[in-house]
């Protein structure tokens, strides 16, 4: 991996992350939240694990994020509230977020990682063979528990259709209200 690759695409990585932090509109930050976890996915591929890379693309970016902007607009909890700019604690939070990076940072450089030995490569044909024989009972038991949170979350923020108010005549009122007014 070029370092000057791995440069543009950590500074994409952090500046879509940014974006997410400091979004107003959850819509927009669920899309820069896309734009990082694409990010992270060509890291993957730089280091030549395109299995990954692709994983990371079908989980992250198609699903998660799919489903926390279907979860943001079948809500609408969030119209008509703003995000505020700033909370109390932010200038707290940058603080200790700033040295914690610091420190981070110092004990990687004093301390640069060794490799003493070369783990065994796996394939992709051998994470199926385990997924789909050894733990098939296990990956099947997984998609059905997802299938079945989904189901339960929609259930839950679904909505019900308000009744239409009945007149005495026993039509609705809409449309009492819409026939006095084409005829005179």
């Amino acid at each position: 991996m070029s370092a000057l690759g791995f440069a543009v695409v950590a500074m994409i990585i952090l500046g879509s992350a940014l974006f997410v932090v400091r979004a107003q509109n959850l819509i927009h930050a669920v899309l820069w939240l896309g734009v990082t976890l694409l990010g992270t996915a060509a890291l993957y591929a730089q280091l030549n694990a395109p299995f990954l890379a692709g994983v990371q693309v079908l989980t992250y970016v198609g699903g998660v994020v799919t489903l926390m902007i279907f979860g943001v607009m079948v809500t609408r909890r969030h119209e008509g509230i703003a995000a505020e700019a700033r909370s109390a604690g932010a200038d707290r939070a940058f603080v200790f977020a700033s040295a914690l990076f610091v420190v981070l940072a110092l004990v990687t450089w004093r301390n640069p990682p060794v490799i003493t030995a070369t783990a065994p490569i796996a394939t992709s044909a051998d994470l199926a063979r385990a997924l789909l024989e050894r733990y098939l009972i296990a990956f099947e038991v997984l998609s059905l528990l997802l299938l079945a949170a989904i189901v339960g979350a929609i259930v839950l923020v679904r909505r019900k259709d308000p009744e239409p108010v009945q007149t005495p005549a026993g039509e609705p009122a809409a449309l009492r209200a819409h026939a006095s007014e084409v005829t005179p």
